[in-house]
């Protein structure tokens, strides 16, 4: 998970706040079930969240046995506590919905606070902000009325983590200050260290680098007297990052705040160490040796490193091993063992595999890419495999390593989805796919890896794969696609044409010899970054484009496409559309000749305007088994699968609510084969919308989609749209030829012939 020191927020634990009220040492006899929960917060103090949560499960079930509800209530609030620090949203979720309903039936405002406060605690990780923010302010609320300052100071924490995500710092500040305030007053020390701690966070992201120095200072003294625990070690880590952080903004104390982090990191590893608390042992050691890696000290960076690793295996902390396999990987790297370093680096992969649903959350802190965060591990270890490929000479002892260069970025691509989509697609899609390595002998699938010095070109031929090395590193490339992206959208002039040819001469020209060695017609591209924004059948040689020469298809991933023929006997079509402005949108008046055309062509039944309304679309779907849905309406593919959207008449259609209505085919014999969206637009230089147009197959169940990456809305679009339908009816003609014949028909049109025109169109995953 993201939670636990890979950002600098801290959360205040309601736990620690209801421990006041409730305390089971104060009752006269202790039952078994006070027993359980005394147990559980024991274990949660020295960091084994895993015991904690299952003496809380227990204690839970035996208050509930003896009929105490608010005993009950509160166990489930603890239990969701230690459930959301292993990253188990979803369990912490049930806990307190069961939480909420006691706490209202026991008319317990306290209790109903502290369940609010802890639901918009785990509305910060897991989205949407509105609902954090609805119950934060909820149990704030009732807190004030019944003047629980420690309660309200918890509350105010939280709700400056949820600020500070938003952006909102200034604010954010306020909220800690004031939580800082209350705590203070009632002597609780880790609650006035958290609130200082995420009030410094606050100001580094406000660029007030001075207060948060003198915040973190304060936060320092705070904590250091107190009794040690697992809460004593976490603030001290935190402190110790933030330190670290400040290095760069304040170089003039760049020394002397070293020297804190690095007595931050020893402090908290010590108190670790002496409380059994293996987990936050691992994050101390581990950020220590990361600062021995950073002043270049690699043999005590290295020994430092595997004592967090041993720490987090002892604990079976995934969320912290996986970050310093990576570091022993990088460390050996850098001492010249590379070999040990793929070892290290496999292991990291490794982990993060086991741990990626909980790899979508980012608590209290502004979104950061899944690339941004993971990418690294990955394609550290492409690299390095890669590299160790061409110090060899034996083709057979290579083929191995360019398998499993190539095998690793299929995992992060299928990760990368997983966490757009927030939700298991892709092991869904994955399951029902067969491994593919060669894919028939006319077509080649081209596989861009973006590195910081160059880009591998990995070539799936009739014979195999091959590597091709550009000496072209991903800023140099990514520049020069944002420029043709932008360019291509000006349909009035030429202007894209030099960067459409210093493209091809970079991702098609030194693979040309391969290409003509065999009958290739179809290029599938597996394309990657930036490489995702752009059509590559405008690419052009300097006599002209890619689609004259190959049809083109592209695949958010190989392991994920079941290349198969389209059914094309008893072909249903259903076909909707917006032509009138709605909702804000401008009206779309070709859609009507548009699914005219399809319906003489295909005889496909039709929803139009007041007819394609959302519900009528499901109902639609889930009446008839349909070949194709085909979409002539507006959307949007945002960077957050929250922004990405259909539209119908009455409604904005979500990924989710779009894959509900599909995704009836999943359980029928024959999944959909094809899903249009003919006006879909994406953002030039987004990366991640770009991502989403590219898994929407995958996430609505969908064997193949045609979509475009900007918005036609003009006569073309009809004109492609009839044609590619008519070229698909020919048995013979694959979807990415039927689409490629269409292309170049208004490429052949004087009034079209502008790549901004026909470009956009992608057929993308199932080709065939």
């Amino acid at each position: 998970m993201r939670v636990m020191h890979c950002r600098f927020l801290v959360v205040g634990l309601l736990f620690s706040v209801i421990v006041n009220f409730w305390n089971p040492l104060l009752a006269a006899e202790v039952s078994p079930a006070d027993r359980q929960s005394n147990m559980g917060l024991e274990s949660f103090q020295r960091g084994d969240f895993e015991q904690a949560a299952s003496s809380w499960t227990e204690a839970s079930q035996l208050y509930e046995r003896e009929g105490e509800i608010r005993r009950q209530c509160e166990m489930l609030i603890y239990l969701s506590q230690a459930n959301q620090a292993l990253g188990r949203y979803k369990e912490a979720g049930k806990n307190l919905d069961l939480a909420l309903g006691l706490a209202r039936k026991a008319g317990d405002q306290i209790q109903l606070a502290s369940v609010l406060g802890a639901l918009g605690n785990l509305y910060i990780a897991t989205g949407p902000e509105e609902t954090a923010l609805k119950h934060l302010n909820e149990g704030l609320r009732i807190s004030r009325e019944v003047n629980n300052q420690d309660l309200s100071a918890s509350i105010l924490n939280n709700l400056g983590n949820l600020l500070t995500a938003q952006k909102k710092y200034a604010e954010a500040a306020a909220a800690y200050e004031e939580s800082a305030s209350l705590a203070k007053s009632r002597n609780n020390g880790l609650l006035t260290t958290r609130a200082l701690i995420n009030a410094a966070t606050a100001s580094i992201q406000n660029k007030q680098y001075k207060e948060a120095k003198a915040r973190l200072d304060n936060a320092l003294d705070q904590i250091r007297p107190l009794e040690a625990s697992h809460d004593k070690a976490s603030g001290l880590i935190t402190i110790g990052l933030a330190y670290d952080e400040l290095r760069s903004r304040l170089p003039d104390s760049s020394d002397s705040l070293l020297l804190l982090a690095h007595q931050t990191f020893s402090e908290a590893g010590t108190i670790s160490d002496s409380i059994g608390d293996r987990r936050a042992s691992s994050y101390a050691w581990g950020h220590l040796g990361r600062l021995y890696e950073d002043e270049r000290r690699y043999q005590e960076a290295l020994q430092l490193t595997r004592r967090a690793t041993f720490a987090a295996q002892q604990v079976n902390a995934p969320e912290s091993l996986y970050r310093w396999e990576w570091q022993t990987g990088r460390l050996l790297r850098k001492l010249g063992s590379i070999d040990d370093a793929i070892g290290a680096y496999r292991r990291a992969v490794r982990t993060l595999q086991s741990i990626r649903p909980e790899l979508s959350v980012s608590y209290g802190a502004p979104q950061t890419s899944f690339r941004e965060e993971m990418g690294p591990v990955y394609f550290e270890l492409v690299d390095l495999l890669l590299q160790r490929g061409q110090s060899l000479q034996d083709p057979k002892q290579v083929a191995p390593y360019l398998i499993e260069a190539r095998d690793t970025v299929e995992l992060f691509k299928a990760a990368e989805l997983r966490d757009y989509f927030r939700d298991d697609c892709v092991d869904t899609a994955l399951s029902k796919v067969t491994k593919l390595d060669v894919v028939g002998s006319t077509t080649a699938i081209i596989y861009p890896i973006l590195l910081a010095d160059r880009t591998e070109l990995l070539v799936g031929l009739p014979t195999g794969l091959k590597q091709v090395s550009v000496p072209v590193g991903t800023e140099t490339l990514t520049k020069e696609v944002r420029e043709f992206r932008r360019k291509l959208e000006k349909r009035t002039t030429r202007e894209y044409l030099p960067h459409a040819q210093k493209l091809y001469d970079w991702l098609i020209r030194p693979i040309e010899p391969d290409l003509a060695a065999f009958p290739i017609d179809t290029l599938i591209f597996v394309p990657d970054g930036a490489l995702r924004t752009i059509p590559m059948a405008a690419l052009n040689d300097g006599k002209q484009f890619v689609i004259a020469k190959y049809a083109v298809g592209i695949t958010p991933s190989l392991n994920l496409t079941d290349p198969r023929p389209i059914k094309r006997e008893d072909m249903k079509v259903l076909a909707v559309g917006v032509t009138e402005a709605v909702q804000g949108f401008p009206a779309l008046p070709n859609v009507s000749e548009e699914l005219h055309e399809l319906q003489t062509l295909l005889g496909s039944k039709n929803l139009v305007d007041r007819e394609f309304l959302a519900s009528n679309f499901e109902k639609a779907l889930k009446e008839e088994q349909f070949s194709i849905v085909h979409v002539a309406s507006h959307g949007e593919f945002g960077n957050d699968v929250d922004k990405t959207f259909l539209l119908t008449f009455d409604d904005k259609l979500s990924l989710d609510r779009l894959n509900q209505m599909v995704g009836v085919f999943r359980f029928r014999d024959d999944p959909l084969e094809l899903l249009t969206l003919s006006a879909c637009d994406t953002a030039a230089g987004d990366d991640r919308a770009a991502l989403g147009l590219a898994g929407m197959a995958i996430k609505a169940g969908a064997r193949s989609a045609l979509a475009t990456l900007w918005n036609i809305n003009d006569e073309a679009a009809v004109d492609l749209v009839v044609d590619f339908y008519r070229e698909l009816k020919d048995s013979s003609v694959s979807r990415a030829v039927a689409l490629q014949r269409a292309q170049l028909k208004l490429i052949n049109n004087p009034r079209y012939e502008h790549p901004g025109f026909w470009s956009p169109f992608l057929m993308i995953n199932n080709w065939l």
